[in-house]
């Protein structure tokens, strides 16, 4: 039998009776989509996502961001579609996982109105109260007609039936940016009939959708709302009113919760303060929320850059919300719950606000930056087990985010691991981001695998520039090298002596040209985040990319930022055109650039010019120790993919089996290196 544990007076490990339904602490996880539906349905990896929480202990998973109830909401990014009957099966396999591990689970339902787009699937026009277009989606809506709001009543209620069928524990409308609230914003409601004018008016719809829910599910079932309160845009719903719509909610007796959002999402620019990323201050809307639940006296949930546990911690014991959403940090560690209950807390995985996971469901799926096994619970594990094999000697070359995971990985694995590092302390590239005060927290995915590799007994060698003999002399089993790259110039036809990289102006070994042309041909954070420490430092820049759009792989939340620093600071931005060559002309410099659309060249007189182009392997250990490893370096793909061991022997001399993963194979990004030390350590 477990040892019986005495009652925490931890705020955030007391129980929470929600009407029937009593959580076993207040922790939750709000409703996002991480697209991993398969054909609309939450199928097996969308069940291990949310199963993987209850594991670790969260009180409520929310499923279903924005879970749709009708054919004419079509999935914005991979969402449910809550309007088929086949769903039910998927959502009661999901309900019944999630309870075996003692969690409560429910799901956020909505009709997207014209937060969608209407080219896809079925081809239907998308409505709205009115016909304003969304610029985030760039759809044109129809104004909605009497025939279509009855029918998206009646859509509510199948889809809550559904729900309740299913067995889950409760659902929540969705009421920031979609239909029902649409009615509510002036910004999107210009209607002149009876749901448009006052705010009975606009809250005519909404409150007849709850009550056809209510009516439907019977008075037991678990209903609330993620609601804006408050649009904070002059144009749009007003904190007065905002406020005086929660009391009425309230007070319908048709909602048990109130889920607090502030802020408007029509836009990149104001998603990302409803959702704030790396560098805005914690917890922004938190006091917000407090004077929801004081305006309200009702249960009030919230989440929006809850980051930590003491954040979590004094949300709960100040009386500003009965459940606190750690969603992003649920993506980073899903066990947060179960290592505070364990007296773990240090251990926890930290959220570093990078938005990644958000950013990259627009490219396919959610994603945590330094998490792989995100979304990959179904062969990827959150928690390291020891090796049922031989104990091993590993030898990792490189304190990059790469190696720091490999070595860690193959450490709580049960092997002896030695990890050399060139430089004075850990961090490769990620201490170039870092540079940026607005990026400074990127390091802790760096601070917390160097705790992890000192907590699992890593010998970290810093300051130590490894070569062959050096790896050879610790007499190694398997020697992974993690040696990054460095900066590729190799693309100029000429002047790559002339020019400055990115990594000269982040590190501090160049200072910032007065006028400075930057060359961002990687269209990602590096280009971004050296853009705007130029910026920041009084160059005035022009900033050449050969895309047709400004950072391609810089997603809808992150970017706003970069573009704020931007318009501070005047920086000037040129789409279209690639660097081909600098020369040297008096006390400056002359890029030449080529259009290729119109054939011609450009030129630009700058005292600097700076490039990032990526990287190039860093790889002479690398080759130096091929000839004399077993498998001569090569990898078995399938196994790799399939999780097991590397069995290729090439070379049956040969004493070790080499590997070299990260950015020592080529330029790629932070996710890239941690999932790449973290599957092949596993196999260790």
């Amino acid at each position: 039998m477990p040892e019986a544990r005495a009652p925490s007076a931890d705020p955030l490990l007391q129980p929470y009776r929600l009407k029937h339904l009593t959580l076993r602490n207040r922790f939750m996880s709000t409703a996002h989509e991480p697209a991993y539906t398969v054909d609309g349905m939450p199928a097996e990896r969308y069940r291990l996502y949310h199963v993987e929480k209850a594991r670790g202990g969260i009180g409520l998973t929310m499923i279903g961001g924005s879970a749709v109830v009708a054919a004419d909401s079509p999935q914005a990014f991979g969402n449910i579609q809550l309007h088929k009957d086949e769903v039910v099966g998927h959502l009661a396999r999901l309900a019944e996982a999630v309870h075996e591990h003692g969690a409560a689970v429910m799901i956020q339902i909505t009709h997207l109105g014209r937060r969608t787009s209407w080219a896809k699937e079925h081809w239907l026009p998308i409505v709205a109260p009115s016909p304003v277009r969304e610029p985030a989606h760039r759809a044109f809506p129809k104004a909605a007609e009497d025939w279509d709001l009855a029918r998206i009543l009646a859509a509510y209620a199948d889809a809550a039936e559904r729900v309740k069928a299913a067995g889950l524990d409760g659902l929540e409308f969705e009421m920031y940016g979609h239909f029902i609230d649409q009615f509510w914003s002036p910004a999107t409601n210009k209607r002149d009939d009876e749901y448009g004018g006052s705010l009975d008016n606009r809250l005519r719809f909404g409150f007849a959708v709850m009550r056809a829910v209510r009516e439907r599910v019977g008075p037991d079932f678990i209903v609330g709302t993620r609601m804006v309160c408050d649009e904070d845009w002059d144009r749009g719903l007003s904190r007065q009113e905002g406020l005086e719509i929660a009391r009425r909610i309230a007070a319908s007796g048709d909602i048990d919760f109130i889920n607090v959002i502030r802020g408007h999402i029509d836009t990149d620019e104001a998603l990302s303060h409803v959702i704030p990323g790396m560098g805005a201050r914690s917890a922004p809307h938190l006091d917000f929320a407090g004077e929801v639940k004081a305006a309200t006296a009702f249960p009030v949930f919230h989440a929006a850059r809850i980051q930590d546990v003491a954040t979590a911690r004094h949300a709960v014991a100040s009386g500003k919300l009965d459940l606190v959403g750690m969603t992003r940090a649920h993506m980073a560690d899903p066990h947060i719950a179960r290592k505070v209950r364990e007296g773990r807390e240090h251990e926890i995985r930290p959220c570093i606000g990078m938005g990644y996971c958000i950013d990259s469901i627009y490219g396919g799926e959610a994603l945590c930056i330094h998490n792989p096994a995100t979304g990959r619970e179904a062969t990827m594990p959150h928690e390291i087990v020891r090796s049922d094999g031989p104990a091993r000697r590993v030898v990792v070359v490189g304190a990059g985010p790469a190696g720091l995971e490999a070595a860690r990985v193959a450490a709580a694995r049960g092997h002896q691991v030695t990890l050399l590092e060139a430089a004075a302390e850990a961090g490769g590239q990620v201490r170039l981001t870092a540079a940026l005060k607005r990026r400074r927290e990127i390091i802790g995915l760096i601070d917390w695998r160097v705790a992890e590799c000192e907590r699992h007994g890593v010998a970290m060698r810093f300051n130590t520039y490894a070569e062959a003999a050096d790896v050879l002399a610790e007499k190694p089993d398997i020697v992974v090298v993690a040696t990054g790259g460095l900066p590729n110039l190799s693309f100029l036809d000429a002047g790559e002596d002339l020019v400055t990289t990115s990594w000269d102006i982040l590190s501090g070994a160049a200072r910032p040209g007065e006028t400075v042309l930057l060359f961002d041909d990687n269209g990602a954070h590096p280009g971004m985040t050296t853009a705007e420490f130029l910026a920041e430092a009084g160059a005035k820049l022009e900033l050449v990319t050969p895309e047709r759009s400004l950072a391609p792989d810089v997603g809808g939340t992150n970017f706003p930022a970069y573009f704020r620093a931007f318009s501070r600071h005047g920086v000037k931005t040129t789409l279209n055109l690639r660097l081909e060559a600098v020369r040297r002309e008096g006390n400056g410099l002359v890029a030449r650039l080529f259009d290729e659309y119109g054939r011609t060249h450009q030129e630009r007189r700058v005292d600097q010019v700076v490039v990032e182009h990526g990287t190039l392997p860093l790889d002479e250990l690398y080759f130096a120790l091929k000839p004399a490893s077993r498998n001569l370096g090569a990898v078995d793909h399938e196994a790799l993919i399939a999780g097991r061991p590397q069995a290729m022997a090439a070379n049956a001399a040969g004493g070790f089996m080499l590997f070299r993963i990260g950015d020592a194979v080529a330029s790629r990004n932070i996710h890239a290196a941690v999932y790449d030390g973290l599957r092949f350590a596993l196999a260790f």
